[in-house]
């Protein structure tokens, strides 16, 4: 319900009030106040006494009610005149018995105070009966009456005037708190999440706000919040927010500006915004930082974002020196996997390949024309793979004990053949003791290293020994195991030599 429709219910309540206090004090009120009066400007005649102390009301005739109401409306102006009702009786006309001191027996003339008498118990005049308001009524002039409706009138007019003022004062005391919050600045919170940001100890985000106050000003400025959002003050009214720059962790730590922009509408102090913005600053890899977003996250923490501009300054030289060493870094990775992949590199006279990544530094090699051996560490004896360039249209045999694990043809009338031993096949057979071969017999190590590496370390010799081989002792699983890396990793990278 708004402010009108109460104060107009406010007044029809006043209006109602009023008529009914008229109505009760012209069927009351007002003959009490002709019997208080009567008793000041108005006696009785005696005919009229002396019917009240002979004879009962319930024995006098209409007729003579009115004449004696008529006889005395003519002596009103002669004589004043007594009520017929209770009489004002003074305390010292009051007999001795009746007075509130008397003498007690025994003890002289002593007063004592009466315990049963004492000046609250003193009656008040009793309430008329009906006969007895309706004389007074009629006993009290026309303008006494008129007068006292007027007065009567006069306090309801006043009663509603002190309403309508009460509650136009009301009124006017609200619009003066709305007109007050319209320019009183309101502390708001949006939402932000920037990991590893403490901004006691870094430079605050800075926050770009435009739009309009409710006195319809244009507002463009920056503000500046921590890392839970807060910080922004603003006059009631409609804006826009956006990151202006980066924030400056402690670390030097520079993070990505969402480009996103977001509508606010500021209401109350306090008001919670983050469900209508929100920000995500990320942090991106170090080395790809500009020294462009180094400055420009530098400038706004000298200009509110830190505590002074030196502190911005240890921030920026921070994000700087950050920002180099992961250059640096990613210098020297790449550097040492240029090396790498020359080491890897081999090459004969008709093709050449990379050593798997998963094999490099545990194996070496050895070549013969187009023949080129990868062999487990400095052990030549235990070969991983041997590979052969076969013209086409001729076979290809391997050697003995060994399995061809795949081929690639070169295109310039060449086969290059894979073939080895299967040894996630061989070598439980061995350790299972199902086979003596001398050469198929290894130390537990080079075995579980043998095993990872045909496999690419997909499978651990125990997974293979239990799962696979263990079962029917059949090679084609564990065959299978090889072939299929040595497919995805070894024979894509056979190229045919430039």
């Amino acid at each position: 319900m708004n402010d009108e429709t109460m104060g107009q219910e406010d007044a029809a309540q006043d209006a109602e009030a009023c008529a009914e206090a008229l109505e009760s004090l012209d069927r009351i009120s007002l003959d009490e106040i002709a019997f208080d009066d009567s008793g000041v400007d108005v006696q009785d005649e005696p005919e009229t006494e002396a019917q009240s102390d002979n004879q009962d009301a319930g024995d006098v005739e209409p007729a003579e009610d009115e004449a004696d109401h008529e006889g005395t409306e003519s002596e009103a102006g002669n004589q004043p005149e007594s009520d017929t009702g209770e009489e004002t009786v003074l305390l010292d006309s009051l007999p001795a018995e009746d007075s509130l001191t008397r003498e007690l027996p025994g003890l002289g003339s002593a007063p004592a105070v009466d315990e049963t008498i004492a000046m609250g118990d003193i009656p008040l005049p009793s309430v008329p009966s009906a006969r007895e308001a309706e004389v007074r009524h009629r006993k009290m002039s026309p303008k006494r009456r008129n007068l006292m409706v007027a007065g009567v009138v006069a306090v309801a007019l006043v009663a509603g005037g002190a309403g309508y003022a009460a509650w136009n004062g009301y009124q006017q005391e609200q619009a003066a708190a709305v007109a007050a919050n319209a320019h009183t600045m309101m502390s708001v919170q949006i939402g932000m999440h920037a990991a590893g940001l403490d901004c006691s100890t870094g430079s605050k985000i800075p926050v770009q706000v435009s739009g309009q106050d409710s006195d319809g000003s244009s507002v463009s400025e920056t503000l500046y919040v921590d890392e839970h959002g807060r910080g922004i003050k603003l006059l009631p009214g409609d804006y826009t927010l956006s990151i202006a720059a980066s924030p400056i962790a402690a670390d030097g730590t520079i993070y990505t500006v969402p480009t996103t922009k977001t509508q606010v509408t500021v209401k109350s102090d306090g008001q919670d915004l983050s469900a209508q913005a929100t920000f995500k600053l990320k942090v991106p890899s170090a080395d790809t930082v500009t020294d462009n977003q180094i400055d420009a996250a530098a400038k706004y923490a000298e200009e509110g974002g830190a505590s002074s501009a030196a502190a911005a300054k240890v921030l920026q030289q921070a994000a700087t020196a950050r920002r180099d060493a992961a250059v640096n870094a990613v210098s020297a990775q790449k550097a040492q996997a240029s090396r790498d992949a020359d080491a890897r590199h081999k090459a004969t006279d008709l093709y050449q390949l990379d050593i798997p990544v998963e094999w490099y530094g545990k194996v070496a090699t050895w070549q013969n024309g187009s023949t080129l051996c990868i062999y487990l560490g400095d052990d030549a004896n235990t070969p991983l793979v041997t590979l052969v360039a076969v013209r086409e249209g001729e076979s290809f045999t391997p050697d003995e004990g060994d399995t061809v694990l795949g081929a690639a043809n070169l295109g310039n009338g060449y086969t290059v053949y894979a073939s080895g031993p299967v040894y996630p096949y061989v070598v439980p057979q061995t350790i299972n003791g199902r086979t003596q071969n001398p050469v198929s017999t290894y130390p537990m190590d080079t075995a579980i290293e043998l095993v990872e590496l045909t496999t690419g370390n997909r499978y651990t010799y125990s997974q293979i020994k239990n799962d696979l081989v263990g079962k029917d002792g059949k090679a084609d699983g564990a065959t299978k195991l090889e072939t299929d890396y040595l497919a995805q990793i070894l024979l894509p990278s056979i190229k045919a030599q430039d």
